[in-house]
């Protein structure tokens, strides 16, 4: 029987911090099947670290006030990871690349979000409500949120998942930027929900034996279509 994974995650962040509370309320009732096992942030008085306090998951402030040297930072980075046992990492509104050293460990297993439907409106600087002003400026209609896999390019991971968001009459950035960062929390939570789920098996019916000549064949086993919520 296929398992599932049971997530142990590292979120990296900068800033408030609510999509993580997301996601460590997610895995707290069970949504997604694992734990937050370590938060870390590039900003010491980042309220995300004191979220993380309040669930009781342990914090690591790293950054170039720690470690000024970049190679320096990218292995405590590694260390504070490995320790932790983490299985992927999430950055949620992390405004540092990570180190060549993180990137090549954690291959294929570190996500990120981003407040727009990449590749548009991504790239070096465009983060937050600089991404929703574009949007508004630029008149669209759409925008929405993606979580993508990490590079050592900004925004420029493969896609995993995105959703849209419509761009409403009267919408300002803080209207806008509201109404993203609530979906894009829901997408974030679907795609670590969805990624600790065990994959699905085709069902393969035994083999019967030959028929007796002149004897129809019997039917083939059809599965029931899967029902749609």
């Amino acid at each position: 029987m296929l398992a599932a994974v049971s997530l142990r995650l590292a979120i990296f962040a900068s800033g408030a911090g609510s999509t993580a509370q997301a996601v460590m309320d997610a895995c707290a009732s069970g949504r997604i099947a694992g734990e937050v096992v370590l938060v870390v942030s590039n900003n010491a008085g980042a309220p995300v670290l004191a979220r993380a306090d309040a669930a009781e998951i342990p914090t690591r402030h790293l950054s170039r006030v720690t470690h000024p040297d970049p190679d320096s930072l990218d292995a405590a980075q590694l260390d504070a990871v490995r320790d932790a046992r983490v299985t992927h990492v999430l950055l949620a509104g992390y405004m540092r690349k990570l180190g060549p050293a993180v990137l090549a460990a954690y291959a294929g297993r570190i996500y990120n979000t981003h407040p727009a439907l990449l590749p548009a409106y991504g790239g070096q600087g465009m983060y937050g409500d600089r991404v929703h002003a574009a949007v508004l400026a630029d008149g669209q209609a759409i925008t929405g949120a993606t979580v993508h896999l990490v590079d050592e390019d900004y925004d420029a991971g493969p896609i995993v998942s995105a959703v849209e968001v419509p761009v409403l009459p009267g919408d300002d950035v803080a209207s806008l930027g509201e109404r993203v960062r609530a979906a894009e929390r829901e997408l974030v939570v679907e795609v670590l929900a969805e990624l600790a789920r065990p994959p699905r098996r085709r069902f393969s019916p035994p083999s019967s034996p030959a028929a007796p000549t002149g004897t129809p064949p019997a039917a083939s086993f059809q599965p029931p279509s899967p029902r749609r919520a």
